[in-house]
């Protein structure tokens, strides 16, 4: 039947999967986002789950999301709404439909809709659909439960002599409380767990997804349960099939071909992979071992998960006992002649600062990732905010100046990583990496990268010929330290935390010696060359400069492209409005660009977008003369809603 469909071609669309934590909405949104990545098509994830370990079943507050936008161009955000919304229980439905477009197809499953459901999830009437004003004809009402029973649980037997079809325990009214797949035996509770898949199934169907990518993943993900993939399998195929030959007024087919790829291998990844990638890449760039010294927390503990299975590339992870130890440890790798990384939260920098302040007057390389969450305290473990920009810029006694990278988005990860790395080795200092939980946990196409084309990185080991009379502090041209591994003939040495004499290396509290070694430190960072801050959009005579940093990077850029887009003008009226806009995102906050003052200057109206209170329009308020931007904040633990963003642009373009 699906070949006689009419189907239709889209520039892109946004799917939502929601469900209960338990309801594996995390893995059906990953696989087709996978799928989806591996044809070619630009993704924009976003994992959106509570900080609960398991909340009430059906309760409200339990409910988990997995948002993809997927287009034939390039996407820059996971999108404000969807235009598919899979519901996997009333809960779901009851808080999820705030993020579905009003004409949008939402897929339930009714077996999850009972009266004891529906009190959970404070419904009043039966009828739910009418409750929620939604169009009927717009959902797709299947019971995928009993679906996902009779696919795994229904098992045949025998019939009667001399009949020849075989009868089913669940088709003759009796639920089955165990069958068999690949052979093997499946629980009731198993089975269930594959609820999700027929979902995906479906989706993959209602957008022209070869399932062959997704067979391959569950395989690779169940090696050492086969029975499981199979099962998962067979769940998948059951959902394909009963969209392909279902009539419903919600069920059209869509394809979404790809346009603006590089040719090259892709692969779907998490911000947090991406980021363990290239630390991998740096360290075997710059020729050393990698060692992670880390202690769990959410939501960074994925990359010390991560570099755990890359032993065979000479990775060394050691989850400490606390984040005091997490750093300290990694220092002391440093010191041994390791690239070295600690990777934490907000909270967990906070702990840390003092052994960040060692790595600081020692002046020794480690880069310091800091995955941000809501705060302050334990605040929203799962939720992202870019409140720590302070914090790690200042966040330390005595003068401890630290070089701060923002990653833009998941796939930019891994450059950020690299270059992170690279400044710390290069440079003989700590390195703070900013990500967040948005770009941490969200996923990107991303183009396996050639190692080669990396620029090199070389650690300023002390020369040779120094032998004899190199002392700890001994500078480089640009005000580097020379670094002597331990174990070096000739180059024995003691580092400290105490002030040191800039000659000798000795202890000194001589005043004129320790402000001279403040500045030097403070040079060192200073000097470091970072590249120019780019202007996109209408770079030569925007009315509206926009202003951010890291992650917020993909919806300021489709709040620029919507604003500059012709728009209709108010009713009545015959001209089409648009707006000169620009774009200016901050991947390197410290040092500045050495041209940052020139642009924030060149336009008449600059607004600073940042997911806090406004601690990056302060941070250049204190460094730019005159300079006094318009602020757009929100600190909700949730990513900006373009939307929003160009109606608040609007208005400050129209004063």
């Amino acid at each position: 039947m699906a070949d006689s469909l009419n189907i239709q071609e889209l520039e892109q669309v946004v799917v939502r999967f929601s469900g209960d934590s338990g309801d594996g909405m995390q893995l059906a949104g990953n696989i087709f986002s996978t799928v989806s990545a591996t044809v070619g098509n630009s993704i924009s994830t976003f994992p959106d789950y509570p900080a609960d370990i398991r909340a009430p079943q059906g309760s409200l507050t339990g409910v988990s999301g997995f948002q993809v936008h997927i287009g034939a161009g390039k996407v820059y955000t996971p999108g404000d709404l969807c235009d598919v919304l899979v519901a996997m229980n009333a809960a779901a439905f009851k808080t999820q439909l705030r993020y579905a477009k009003p004409n949008a197809t939402i897929i339930i499953d009714t077996d999850a809709f009972g009266p004891k459901d529906l009190e959970k999830a404070e419904f009043k009437t039966p009828d739910y659909i009418a409750e929620m004003g939604v169009n009927p004809d717009r959902v797709i009402a299947c019971p995928i439960t009993t679906m996902v029973k009779d696919a795994l649980l229904a098992a045949p037997h025998s019939a009667p002599e001399g009949a020849t079809d075989a009868k089913s325990s669940v088709n003759n009214g009796k639920e089955a409380s165990s069958g068999a797949v690949g052979g093997a035996s499946m629980d009731l509770k198993t089975a269930l767990k594959c609820r999700n898949m027929f979902a995906l199934g479906l989706v993959c169907w209602l957008f022209s997804r070869d399932l062959d990518v997704a067979f391959s993943f569950l395989r690779e993900k169940f090696a050492k349960k086969p029975a499981i993939a199979e099962a998962n399998i067979k769940v998948i195929q059951a959902g394909y099939d009963y969209g392909h030959n279902t009539h419903s007024s919600a069920m059209n087919v869509y394809r979404i071909e790809s346009k603006t790829k590089v040719p090259g291998r892709y692969m779907d990844i998490t911000g947090n992979k991406a980021t363990a990638y290239g630390f991998i890449a740096a360290a075997e760039k710059a020729g050393l071992q990698l060692y992670l010294g880390s202690y769990p927390i959410t939501p960074a503990t994925d990359v010390l998960h991560e570099l755990s299975k890359h032993k065979s590339l000479g990775v060394k992870t050691v989850q400490c006992e606390d984040e005091i130890a997490g750093c300290a440890s990694a220092v002391g790798a440093s010191f041994a002649g390791a690239l070295a990384v600690t990777s934490t939260s907000g909270p967990g920098i906070c702990l840390k600062s003092e052994a960040m302040n060692l790595a600081v007057i020692m002046e020794l390389p480690l880069v310091v990732l800091d995955v941000q969450r809501g705060g302050p305290a334990t605040g929203l473990p799962t939720k992202s905010e870019q409140t720590d920009l302070l914090q790690v810029l200042f966040g330390r006694n005595g003068e401890s100046p630290m070089p701060v990278i923002a990653a833009l988005s998941p796939t930019d990860c891994f450059d950020a990583a690299y270059d992170a790395a690279k400044m710390a080795l290069e440079h003989m200092t700590p390195v703070v990496l900013l990500t967040d939980a948005f770009i941490a946990n969200g996923s990107g196409a991303f183009k396996l990268p050639k190692l080669e084309e990396y620029p090199a990185i070389n650690p300023p080991y002390v020369p040779e010929e120094l032998k004899g009379q190199w002392t700890p502090y001994m500078r480089a041209e640009n005000g580097t330290r020379y670094w002597a591994v331990p174990g070096r003939e000739g180059f024995t040495h003691i580092l400290g935390g105490l002030e040191k004499d800039n000659k000798t290396g000795a202890i000194s509290t001589n005043p004129e010696n320790h402000d001279l070694m403040t500045r030097l430190r403070a040079e060192k960072i200073a000097k470091i060359q970072v590249p120019d801050l780019e202007v996109e959009g209408d770079a030569a005579d925007a009315d509206l400069l926009i202003v951010g940093f890291g992650s917020t990077y993909g919806h300021l850029h489709a709040a620029m492209d919507e604003l500059r887009a012709p728009h209709s003008a108010p009713e009545g009226a015959t001209d089409v409005k648009s707006y000169k806009v620009a774009l200016a995102q901050f991947r390197y906050l410290n040092p500045l660009p050495a041209n940052t003052a020139e642009v924030l200057k060149r336009y008449p109206k600059v607004v600073v977008a940042e997911q806090n209170m406004g601690q990056l329009a302060s941070y250049l308020r204190m460094r730019i003369d005159n300079f006094a931007p318009a602020q757009f904040n929100q600190v909700k633990g949730q990513p900006f809603v373009v939307s929003e963003l160009v109606e608040a642009f609007k208005q400050i373009l129209d004063e």
